[in-house]
Parts: structure tokens; C-alpha cells; sequence
């Protein structure tokens, strides 16, 4: 594993969610109105932890079979409104799971 890499990405997630909520306080005096905005600001920090997140799944398995079958896990249960926790741990469950399978199928 790559710590520097973990690190580096964790640093990134936190400046890129700090930043959008932090600046307005900083140069605005006066409470946002504008409505566009202010949804902007409260989607960002969401758009790119996504952005940088979901790259990597599909490289922190060892294939990419197991890594579609957790994603498609934990879309269906965020779809079905699962809560974080559930979604999280029945995703890297499947993963698991699928792990196995294929580890066994290739000894066959």
C-alpha cells in the first residue's frame, strides 16, 4: 500500500471540502442570497471527493470483476436509500465475497 498516496489524498479531500465552505466566510461580509450559489457551494465539495474517490475503486481490489460487483452493490443500495453505514459494509461485503469466488475459481 502507498501511504504517501493515502495521505496525499486525504490531505486533497480536506482542503477540497474545507475550502468551498471556508472562502465565502472570508471575502463575503454578508449572508449569500443567491439561491444558484449557494447550491454551488454546497455541491462542490460532494462533485469532487466523488471525482476523486471513484477512480480508485477500481484499482484497490485486485480486479476489477470484484470492483464492479461492489459498485454495483453500493449503487443499488443508495438508490434504495440504504444508510452510509450499511451501503459501505455491504459493498466491501460483496467485494469480499466476489474475491473469494474468483480466488477459488482460478485454482480449479
Amino acid at each position: 500500500m502507498d501511504y504517501q498516496r493515502i495521505l496525499l489524498a486525504i490531505f486533497i479531500m480536506a482542503l477540497v471540502t474545507y475550502l468551498p465552505r471556508m472562502l465565502p466566510l472570508a471575502i463575503f461580509k454578508k449572508k449569500i442570497q443567491n439561491k444558484f450559489i449557494r447550491s454551488f457551494l454546497a455541491y462542490v465539495p460532494y462533485a469532487v471527493l466523488a471525482a476523486m474517490t471513484f477512480p480508485e475503486i477500481f484499482s484497490s481490489t485486485s480486479s476489477f470483476i470484484s470492483a464492479l460487483a461492489g459498485t454495483a452493490a453500493a449503487i443499488a443500495l443508495a438508490y434504495f436509500g440504504r444508510g452510509l453505514l450499511t451501503v459501505a459494509l455491504s459493498a466491501t461485503a460483496v467485494v469480499f465475497v466476489t474475491e473469494q469466488i474468483l480466488t477459488y475459481l482460478q485454482s480449479i
